[in-house]
């Protein structure tokens, strides 16, 4: 039986180089006062950061900035909420990171409500939220967390007692995504390594998943296409537009993908480690992404069956090869073409972040396999982690 077809809502796309240029025409649809939010104070003084700004100030659009340093925590939503719920901008801009986009799609909803977003956060607050936003328009500066195309904002609070939740609803979906792969090319070599692992998780896992359909496949592997034949030329030639252009498509997709699918393990662990450890998120992903799949393979592998994950495994293992071989060979070959790209990319192990063996129990217990196609004791779990401290 097949899967339920597409049923989230997607963004008005604007993609390519040089599409920042429309974004002055995008926000006049809304009024001439426009809250920016971007990353580090750097954003200003950035060449093409400058520009943006500057095309603002041209079209005699008024506007203030707002920035976040990092995973936006409930204080810093709140605190900028609270400087404009009054005085209402006419359109919220996000320039930056999946955690600037998702602190700008934050801000849009809460400036529209009264209280605290922990009132309104998933499996925290007692609150629904009514899905009113201020107009919010996502160019993201990175290719990773496909957020601009998502509906939810992920909100952190990091340690003991820390939490990663999100803010969800329908309606939080961008009215646009402004997608100029040029934003990206500042990006550094590690930050495109870790968010492009970041997109290629999502789309692996949302393809793998137990709630995907042909129409989520189909994106899936056209994502995969794309980012396995220039994720490394993006992070050792970040000038080359093409393959800024591949990596940026590649994580739309994922953001689609997801949004319609689900995702798998590695962001059932992303959950617990990112609340407990100040690890950004795309690590993570990169970092647990090989051992993940291997050991969800050889799950697969051992049980004996013929299942529609293995076949799916081997059509990943074929956009690798480029052979036609038996589905375990193919399958194993994609397993690992994931181990070797991690090491080419180095990205980093958990440890660098703090996380150590006696952590282990606690993240296990906190983790939600999700959508993942096979159901992972905690033994196996524990391998993951074990393969990457």
């Amino acid at each position: 039986m097949v899967n339920k077809f597409i049923q989230s809502k997607t963004p008005k796309v604007i993609f390519g180089c040089s599409s920042r240029k429309e974004l002055p025409g995008i926000v006049c649809q809304w009024g001439k006062n426009v809250l920016v939010v971007t990353g580090k104070s750097s954003f200003s003084s950035n060449r093409i950061g400058s520009e943006i700004l500057e095309l603002l100030k041209k079209s005699n659009i008024l506007f203030q900035v707002v920035s976040v340093v990092s995973e936006p925590s409930p204080s810093d939503i709140d605190a900028a909420v609270a400087e404009y719920r009054d005085n209402k901008p006419d359109a919220v801009v996000a320039i930056g990171g999946g955690s600037v986009i998702d602190a700008g799609k934050a801000i849009s909803a809460m400036i529209m409500v009264d209280g605290n977003i922990k009132d309104y956060l998933e499996g925290i607050g007692t609150k629904t939220h009514p899905g009113t936003k201020i107009p919010f328009i996502a160019m993201p500066t990175t290719s990773g967390t496909g957020s601009e195309a998502t509906k939810n904002a992920v909100i952190s609070h990091v340690g003991d007692n820390g939490f990663k939740k999100s803010l969800r609803h329908e309606n939080f979906m961008p009215d646009v995504a402004l997608i100029d792969p040029e934003l990206t090319v500042s990006c550094p070599p590690e930050i495109t390594a870790a968010a492009g692992m970041d997109a290629f998780t999502q789309l692996v896992e949302s393809y793998l998943s137990v709630k995907s359909n042909p129409i989520t496949d189909a994106l899936a592997i056209d994502g995969i296409t794309h980012l396995i034949r220039s994720i490394e030329k993006a992070v050792h030639h970040p000038n080359n537009l093409h393959a800024r252009e591949d990596l940026a498509y590649a994580a739309l997709l994922s953001g689609i993908t997801l949004a319609n699918a689900g995702l798998g393990v590695v962001h059932g662990f992303a959950q617990p480690l990112g609340s407990l450890f100040k690890i950004p998120h795309g690590v993570v992903c990169g970092t647990l992404m090989g051992a993940a799949n291997t050991i969800t393979l050889e799950k697969i592998l051992a049980s004996g069956e013929k299942s529609i994950a293995l076949s799916k495994y081997a059509r990943l293992g074929r956009l690798i090869s480029r052979r036609e071989d038996a589905e375990v060979s193919l399958a194993e070959t994609f397993a690992e073409y994931v181990d070797e790209l991690t090491e080419k990319l180095h990205i980093p192990l958990l440890s660098k972040y703090g996380v150590r063996e006696q952590h282990i129990d606690k993240i296990v217990s906190l983790t939600n396999l999700k959508e993942h196609p096979v159901k992972l004791s905690e033994t196996e779990l524990k391998k993951i982690l074990h393969e990457r401290i």
